[in-house]
């Protein structure tokens, strides 16, 4: 298992197009991704769940990444954070 704790730097925080980018990237693999936020786990294959996170700019979000493609998994989520989302802000 991987364990990394991510930065959400983006001026909007995890909302809603964010937080499908972070559903569309865990979706595409096999490993079993939570998001812990405030002592809350979450699915990181779950919109609703991390919308209901209220991760705002300046929150930091700890992934755990299990599974047989668990380093391809976090070393993608951790350059959609660092890209911002794609947002630019």
């Amino acid at each position: 298992m991987i364990e990394k704790q991510l930065d959400v730097i983006n001026k909007l925080g995890l909302h809603a197009r964010a937080a499908a980018k972070v559903v569309s990237v865990a979706s595409r693999y096999d490993s079993r991704i939570l998001v812990i936020h405030n002592g809350n786990p979450i699915d990181a294959k779950s919109i609703m769940g991390l919308l209901m996170l209220g991760a705002a700019k300046g929150s930091k979000v700890t992934f755990q990444v299990e599974g047989p493609d668990e380093a391809d998994a976090m070393a993608e989520l951790e350059d959609l954070f660092a890209r911002m989302f794609d947002e630019g802000e």
